[in-house]
């Protein structure tokens, strides 16, 4: 390659219902939405990016390959008026070789007519679908310059033979291969310098080439170590070169779950959508990286699937760099169209191979279209052209059928059989009867349980308490290898689904990426950092008749200590008799009362127990409906210690009740290996603030604008988020960015979000957040 140029900025944007054109960057999408309440109609029409390049005179009789990362989700190429090719799929990149449509020398027109109208004959469309799929050219635009000898494609594969790694790749060589020689260098990537594989001559199209090691790092979700091999072809002097990053691992579903470099690992996962808030897939490289980093090291999960599409390839960049491992499918959501529709779709499948096949975090390719139902003769050739393309991985393909026909090396199954008093996951053997075949669950939970930020507190537990039902039973049997779970955030949907409002509230964290209390069964499962979350914000008034029955931390300690206005209460383990399957199981705090009441009254040791045990049997039974065995007991210990009725009523209130008392504070400690390592304390709010966390205050200008992740939280002065709170928030900024939607937004459950932006200048930016009766965040940054 001579040179790669990005073509990101500078574009001329119009569209058929507006013709007046405007400046914009790549990525780009042809609408902002609202982020919530829209038709999705509004953003389906065709619409056209303009853009003038100067093409040197120098390039003459070279190769000028054109490439488009993602453009949703037809895309017809003009240069200089003349028509050069056509694209359908908006999740995949696309290449057109321009040479012969330039003039050089000159300044040359290019024209990409794009049609995101769901009416196209093209996968995912044809019927409805659960999640919006947008419109624009959203990933990277960039022209290749190359000789008329150039590397087309280059595929690494590794292996373990015996204590050696083995490295395979076959390099593909496109135009005259006579007396062509490859170069062959392999490094660490960032690090070290390149070692010398040697020199072959090149003697067909695509050749295979081979070597050994035994001193190279592998690859594994702990210690996701990269290399880079440099191919160079020459004749005599370089002609073409690329690097390609991988890593030395090995991946195989077997009937008794999944191995890595031949380990047995359950894997956890969540389903991944790749939108946004107002700007749908239109996000750069940094936000996309983001997104896997929270799902590792936020959530602790292991695996994601990519639902329902190929993504960026900077997502998946993300996870081969942290080890987030990937099961990645071809688009569509349960229609299958004509065979006209069908052959788009098999053009997909190779495409989504040969894009993505040297990322060593992609486990499994998913070969059917989700929910679809069987189609052997489809599915047959979907697998088959995986299989051709890529020998080193197997194909699942997600259904919600049982006893589906199985063409694909593993069973991929929707479980949406939990309904919150039953098992979390449904045996194997009941949903196929292909005893041999690896299993997983691609999905569970999801529209079985919508969850609101700013729900009712007893409907976010049980949220939780279904996920966690769930990973007990995926952690309690031996074959199912992995589950997913729907889903990662919310997201905003067509007409069909989700609340009337086009958001499907099914995921562990708002869409702007802000954690519900389900997110803290995932992340509480690994021990990545300290977890401790309280399902309760202890105010009696959320609860019926003003008892709090049942509370659950979320953690990874050994235990947690209670404290009640300073007093210790007792001390509280993990729930092993539910849960105990899990590697952190969640940690029920059914007492609040411990020996407080022996300790503070002075009553008889055994006698203080009765009144405690009568106290909790009046919260799960309530005062009115107290069996008549713990009226019994009570009336006795009445008599025995002379307690009068207005005592009994004084003790309920303040051991239980609360009533008109001083607001209690609760102390929870996190306790492990006998040290404090967290501490949450909840107590009536007094005071409320902004929380405002940003992934990075340094932005670059590169090959586009970057952006910056803002989320934001209602806190109060324990540093608890305040779920109803709903005020509006208005942002600003000064300096060279610019804020991503609007400028007053609402603090939706006590929570919400925003995006800055570049604006194609270095220096200083000011992001600034207020709200009323809420103190004003400044935030600094530098863009380079």
């Amino acid at each position: 390659m001579i040179e790669k140029i990005y073509l990101n900025n500078d574009w001329s944007f119009t569209t058929s219902n507006q013709p007046e054109s405007k400046i914009v960057r790549i990525p780009h999408t042809s609408m902002e939405t609202p982020f919530h309440y829209f038709d999705e109609k509004e953003y389906q029409f065709i619409s056209f990016y303009k853009k003038e390049v100067n093409i040197p005179i120098e390039w003459l009789g070279l190769h000028l390959f054109l490439t488009f990362e993602g453009v949703a989700h037809i895309a017809k190429l003009y240069v200089n008026n003349q028509f050069v090719g056509e694209h359908k799929g908006g999740y995949h990149a696309f290449s057109f070789d321009i040479a012969p449509f330039v003039q050089f020398g000159m300044i040359n027109n290019i024209c990409v007519e794009v049609d995101n109208r769901e009416i196209n004959n093209i996968p995912p469309f044809g019927n409805v679908i659960d999640y919006l799929c947008y419109g624009g050219i959203y990933r990277d635009v960039y022209l290749e310059i190359k000789e008329n000898t150039y590397i087309a494609d280059v595929f690494v594969k590794t292996k373990f033979v015996d204590d050696k790694q083995v490295l395979l790749y076959d390099v593909t060589v496109n135009g005259l291969i006579e007396n062509i020689e490859v170069d062959s260098f392999i490094k660490e990537k960032n690090k070290g310098t390149w070692e010398s594989l040697g020199t072959n001559l090149i003697c067909e199209q695509t050749s295979t080439f081979c070597h050994a090691f035994q001193d190279k790092r592998i690859w594994d979700m702990d210690n996701p170590n990269l290399y880079e091999l440099k191919i160079i072809i020459k004749k005599q002097e370089e002609i073409d070169h690329t690097i390609i990053t991988f890593g030395f691992r090995t991946c195989e579903f077997r009937r008794d779950g999944f191995y890595l470099n031949n380990q047995l690992v359950k894997l956890r996962g969540l389903n991944r959508h790749q939108s946004y808030p107002y700007v749908g897939y239109a996000m750069p490289k940094r936000v996309q990286q983001l997104d896997a980093t929270i799902l590792k090291e936020e959530l602790g999960l292991h695996a994601v699937r990519t639902s329902h599409y190929s993504q960026s390839q900077y997502f998946i960049e993300r996870c081969d760099e942290i080890g987030l491992l990937v099961f990645t499918e071809i688009p569509g959501w349960q229609y299958i169209g004509n065979q006209e529709w069908k052959d788009v779709a098999l053009e997909m499948t190779k495409e989504m191979v040969l894009q993505y096949r040297n990322h060593p975090s992609i486990i499994l390719w998913g070969a059917r279209i989700n929910e679809s139902q069987d189609d052997d003769e489809f599915y047959s050739a979907t697998n088959k052209i995986i299989h051709d393309l890529d020998e080193t991985r197997q194909t699942g393909g997600v259904r919600f059928t049982k006893n589906s026909h199985l063409l694909e090396d593993v069973y991929t199954y929707n479980d949406f059989s939990h309904t919150g008093n039953n098992a979390g996951l449904e045996a194997k053997q009941k949903v196929t009867n292909k005893k041999n075949a690896p299993y997983l669950v691609s999905e569970y939970n999801g529209h079985m349980f919508p969850t609101k930020a700013f729900d009712k507190e007893s409907h976010r537990l049980d949220h939780a308490l279904r996920h966690a039902n769930v990973l007990q039973s995926f952690y309690n049997s031996q074959e199912i290898a992995a589950a997913f779970g729907w889903c990662m955030f919310d997201y905003n949907t067509h007409k069909d689904f989700g609340s009337g409002d086009r958001i499907c509230y099914h995921g562990v964290m708002t869409m702007f990426r802000n954690p519900k209390l389900a997110a803290s069964v995932y992340a509480s499962q690994s021990d990545n950092q300290d977890v401790l979350e309280i399902s309760s914000s202890m105010d009696i008034g959320e609860y019926p008749g003003g008892n709090i029955k049942k509370v659950y931390a979320f953690s990874n300690a050994d235990y947690v200590k209670v404290y009640k206005n300073n007093e210790f209460v007792r001390s509280f383990y993990p729930s092993s008799q539910d849960y105990g399957k899990m590697p952190h199981p969640p940690i029920l705090i059914d007492d609040f009362i411990g020996q407080l009441i022996e300790v503070n009254e002075g009553y008889r040791p055994k006698n203080a127990k009765v009144i405690k045990e009568v106290l909790l049997a009046i919260v799960k039974y309530g005062q009115y409906n107290l069996p008549l065995s713990y009226q019994l007991k009570m009336a006795k210990v009445m008599l025995l210690e002379k307690i009068k009725i207005s005592d009994g009523v004084a003790l309920y209130s303040k051991y239980v009740g609360n009533w008109g008392d001083e607001s209690t504070t609760y102390r929870f400690e996190a306790i492990k290996q006998e040290k404090v390592v967290k501490i949450v304390e909840k107590s009536a709010t007094t005071k409320i603030k902004l929380s405002v966390s940003c992934d990075t205050l340094e932005l670059k200008e590169d090959t586009s604008y970057d952006v910056a992740t803002i989320r934001i939280q209602i806190i109060n002065q324990l540093n608890q988020v305040v779920p109803y709170y709903q005020g509006v928030l208005h942002l600003d900024t000064t300096g060279c960015i610019e804020i991503i939607g609007p400028k007053s937004i609402s603090a939706i459950g006590g929570s919400t979000g925003t995006y800055i932006k570049t604006i194609g200048q270095s220096g200083k930016g000011t992001f600034i957040i207020s709200g009323d009766g809420l103190e004003e965040v400044v935030i600094h940054y530098i863009v380079l």
